[in-house]
């Protein structure tokens, strides 16, 4: 049920870019890629998770680790330094990288193994520091105590839906600066933190979602009808915000679509039949993610969007070997018979 859904919600997303794209001569070249890249890195993650279900995130941290450490000299383009660290892909491929190793670490019977990748979150949280992101970080240790958190948590409907509400307060708060409706005192510090060039990015995408709210402006075009886009110094063509992009350019229903996806990863979640702190940690990792792509550009990266994708698969994957449930193993590596409830 929940493959079908997200087979779904990601060809309805391609499908509407096109349909937008032929109303308005845009170009959906970039949601197609983003569509394909998460598509092919759910699959390979549901592979790669039933055959290794602890070897194939712990790979996964460290692949998405090396990427982040490389982004900034490899990544073209301007690089927006505020609120994000270098820029968003490598907050977003750090926290999705803390989240493997976590996954990991819950995964593995072994209490050194498990140790080790635990570990790993950590040094990957202290990465985005040393890496100067500080949203990055942030992001990194919320994603390490919520994994921490998980194993006490009896039934995970609850901590997804508190996930989903985090994520549904950051886009609000995202909203609300960009119509200015906060109290002045707020919005001064908001924007300050965010800069003046973001807000008025996310200004433009509203005026172009006001004047096609249906079919939007079309996909790739904000870069060429943002004034604030086009008198930039080093224009990149977005506004910096996933919902706001969305809106803009494809209007009110690629913004319910893009919802629909991450609401479709949540409820994958919580069916999936790996322990409850698996389900919750990688959940943490991609609210994670929407909040970055929120105020950034982090889904503008196919890196980005095929990491979510793996982490999602690694997630929900069935193992081809037994799991002992996680908390109920004992300090000798073997597991008790209390199981915990979804």
């Amino acid at each position: 049920m929940a493959d079908a859904a997200g087979v779904a919600v990601l060809a309805a997303c391609a499908v509407w870019s096109l349909i937008t794209a032929a109303a308005h001569d845009g170009r959906p070249e970039g949601m197609l890629l983003a569509v394909l890249a998460v598509a092919a890195g759910y699959a390979a993650g549901r592979i790669s998770g039933a055959l290794l279900p602890v070897a194939a995130p712990g790979a996964g941290a460290l692949a998405g680790l090396g990427l982040a450490l490389a982004a900034p000299h490899t990544t073209p383009g301007p690089q927006i330094t505020s609120p994000l660290g270098h820029n968003g892909a490598t907050a977003a491929l750090l926290a999705l990288s803390a989240g493997a190793a976590c996954c990991g670490a819950w995964a593995a019977r072994p209490p050194a193994l498990r140790l080790a990748l635990r570990l790993l979150a950590a040094a990957i949280t202290a990465t985005a520091a040393l890496l100067g992101s500080t949203t990055g970080f942030a992001l990194c240790a919320g994603v390490l105590l919520c994994s921490l958190a998980a194993d006490r948590m009896r039934h995970r409907v609850l901590g997804l839906t508190g996930l989903a509400l985090a994520a549904a307060l950051v886009a609000g708060a995202s909203w609300a600066v960009a119509e200015n409706v906060l109290p002045d005192g707020l919005s001064v510090s908001l924007e300050g933190q965010l800069t003046e060039h973001r807000v008025l990015l996310w200004r433009d995408a509203l005026r172009l979602a006001r004047q096609e709210p249906a079919l939007g402006a079309g996909p790739g075009r904000f870069g060429e009808l943002s004034p604030t886009a086009t008198q930039s110094v080093t224009p990149d063509g977005k506004p910096h915000s996933a919902p706001l992009q969305q809106a803009a350019e494809q209007g009110l229903v690629g913004v319910v679509l893009l919802a629909a996806v991450f609401c479709w990863v949540l409820y994958a979640l919580w069916r999936t039949p790996r322990p409850t702190p698996i389900a919750l940690t990688a959940g943490a990792a991609l609210t994670a993610l929407a909040a970055a792509a929120m105020v950034g550009n982090a889904l503008s990266f196919t890196t980005v969007t095929a990491g979510a994708g793996l982490l999602a698969g690694f997630a929900t994957a069935r193992p081809l070997v037994d799991e002992a449930p996680v908390g109920d193993v004992g300090r000798d590596g073997r597991p008790r018979d209390k199981r915990l409830e979804q």
